[in-house]
């Protein structure tokens, strides 16, 4: 194509899109101007529901509907009930079978526990099972524990004395 038809065609298309965009923003939105005669005014009235029929329409609709005070009182409760159930929430206990056996050590029983989530820290538990001098009486077979028990029933169970 020749630069001269691209240029005219560019030209018609701003000319066009201004034009559009003048009509556009001058028009008045609500009311087209062919519609109303010019002596006559046009009046714009908004009916506001009344607060019963709001009610009436959001209940319908399967909202709540509650004044502030008691929307407050329910808030407040709720807020109290929640920190009284986070202080009296029960501990949640934990039940393993460990299955031990021959070769291996206080460090691997105590790895196998923490991830039953018996014991928090399998370090600490091959430490205390040294401390006892029981490293060396290790027990094969099958044995069941909990969170309920000690250190020392969870040793005893598994450690020979």
């Amino acid at each position: 194509m020749k630069f001269n038809v691209v240029s005219s065609f560019a030209a018609g298309i701003l000319l066009a899109t201004s034009i559009c965009g003048a009509v556009y923003f001058t028009e008045d939105p609500v009311v087209s101007k062919a519609a109303v005669k010019p002596t006559e005014s046009v009046q714009k009235t908004v009916v506001q529901p009344t607060e019963t029929e709001m009610k009436d329409k959001l209940l319908a609709a399967g909202y709540v509907v509650q004044p502030k005070e008691e929307y407050d009182k329910t808030l407040e409760s709720a807020k109290k009930a929640a920190s009284t159930a986070s202080t009296d929430s029960k501990k949640i206990a934990y039940r393993a079978v460990i299955t031990v056996t021959m070769g291996m050590t206080s460090i691997d029983v105590g790895k196998m526990l923490e991830k039953a989530k018996i014991v928090p820290d399998d370090f600490k538990f091959s430490q205390d099972v040294e401390k006892k001098g029981v490293e060396k009486n290790l027990r094969p077979g099958t044995f069941t524990v909990d969170t309920e028990m000690t250190y020392d029933q969870v040793i005893a169970t598994i450690f020979k004395k």
